[in-house]
């Protein structure tokens, strides 16, 4: 469902309650005779209020606000409030437990509720109907298998896909256990929900999500005596205009605004676009299970019986480089030998047929597929039947 979201309420749709919960006070936008600060030719000035960390520690989740007084293309000066919020933590105090569409209202109220104690009355039209700048669309996986999600990230982590979905930028953090594609506009996020809790606790900087000392120890019970271990995928739209074009994308072309993009299907969508832009940027010869030379070696024989025995060897040597380095690694290995080597090679193993469904794809589409809404008060005190070990 949507997670994190950046609301965007126009001038005369909200009204400042207290200009000093601001800093610095909005009095000095609102009330022309108090002046204000000048920065830059257009004349702007930006008014903040965050959540502090005591009130994080203790249980109290607000939004991140933002009154800006800046100039338009016409010459006149405009006031938006722009609010940043994590949807589930505003409603639950954390992340894990997810949202369905009938919860819309109750989120309507809360937000309106909780702007009032910060200072601000908005009007509740002017919050469903509000443009969206930013969202989060997120799925968390449990995993009860006993296996972890080091194990599907170790998977992932062997894409190519920075020229597919022209991203910029790869992150690794936390060895491995969480990493990002980039681009300007949007990031595809995958990690260790548990691990990115754990780091937070030792620093906010080293963790994926912000405001983490709210949900610091809601797994506690991943201490007791069965398997629990959690993966999630976040994508993140970070600007209108990739917001609209991924929804014409999806067959969803409304408006971005709260109400319309607070609807499950619109997030499964989302999140299984993704999915399948990730997987076909995922090397073929990846889908093989590699158990052993001789046992990836007659199953590519057996997947493919017009290939020849050289093509077969070849390939057989790209997986094992390919299980061992992983794909940017392997690049810059054979850098010597010029880009086009590797597009030749790439080329080529795209004829070769897919192995088995590999297992981070199949647990990916799955969930989103079914997006059932989860909640951490359904893994407490349950013990995992020993007889689902793999």
């Amino acid at each position: 469902m949507i997670d994190t979201i950046v609301l965007t309420i126009n001038s005369g749709m909200y009204t400042i309650l207290d200009h000093d919960k601001f800093s610095p006070s909005t009095k000095g936008i609102f009330n022309p005779e108090n002046g204000y600060y000048r920065l830059g030719g257009r004349a702007n000035m930006t008014c903040k209020q965050n959540p502090t960390p005591n009130e994080l520690r203790a249980g109290i989740y607000k939004p991140r606000l933002t009154v800006t007084k800046r100039m338009t293309r016409n010459g006149t000066f405009e006031t938006p409030l722009k609010i940043e919020f994590s949807v589930p933590k505003l409603i639950f105090g954390n992340n894990f437990d997810e949202l369905t569409d009938e919860d819309f209202i109750t989120v309507i109220n809360k937000l309106k509720a909780v702007l009032r104690d910060m200072g601000v009355y908005v009007y509740e039209t002017a919050l469903v109907n509000a443009p969206v700048s930013s969202v989060h669309f997120s799925k968390n996986i449990p995993l009860t298998d006993y296996t972890t999600p080091y194990t599907y990230l170790d998977q992932l982590s062997k894409l190519n896909i920075n020229k597919r979905l022209d991203t910029n930028k790869t992150d690794y953090r936390n060895e491995g256990h969480s990493f990002k594609y980039r681009a300007n506009s949007f990031e595809i996020v995958f990690y260790d929900k548990i691990k990115d809790l754990s780091q937070a606790k030792n620093s906010e900087k080293r963790a994926e999500e912000k405001d983490n000392a709210l949900q610091l120890n809601i797994f506690g019970l991943a201490e007791q005596k069965y398997p629990f271990e959690v993966l999630r995928i976040e994508i993140r739209l970070n600007k209108r205009q990739k917001i609209n074009q991924i929804l014409g994308k999806i067959d969803k072309k409304v408006e971005p605004t709260f109400a319309n993009l607070f609807k499950q299907e619109t997030a499964k969508a989302v999140l299984l676009h993704f999915i399948k832009e990730v997987e076909d940027a995922y090397p073929p010869l990846l889908t093989y299970r590699y158990n052993s030379p001789k046992k990836l070696f007659t199953e590519l024989l057996a997947s493919n019986p017009c290939i020849k025995l050289t093509t077969a060897l070849k390939f057989l040597g790209f997986r094992i480089l390919l299980e061992e380095l992983g794909v940017r690694e392997f690049r810059e290995v054979i850098k010597r030998f010029g880009n086009s080597a590797w597009y030749a090679l790439d080329k080529e193993t795209k004829l070769v047929s897919r192995g088995k469904d590999t297992n981070a794809f199949s647990l990916l589409r799955k969930n989103i597929t079914e997006f059932q809404p989860l909640k951490l008060s359904n893994f407490k005190g349950k013990m995992i039947n020993s007889d689902k070990q793999d």
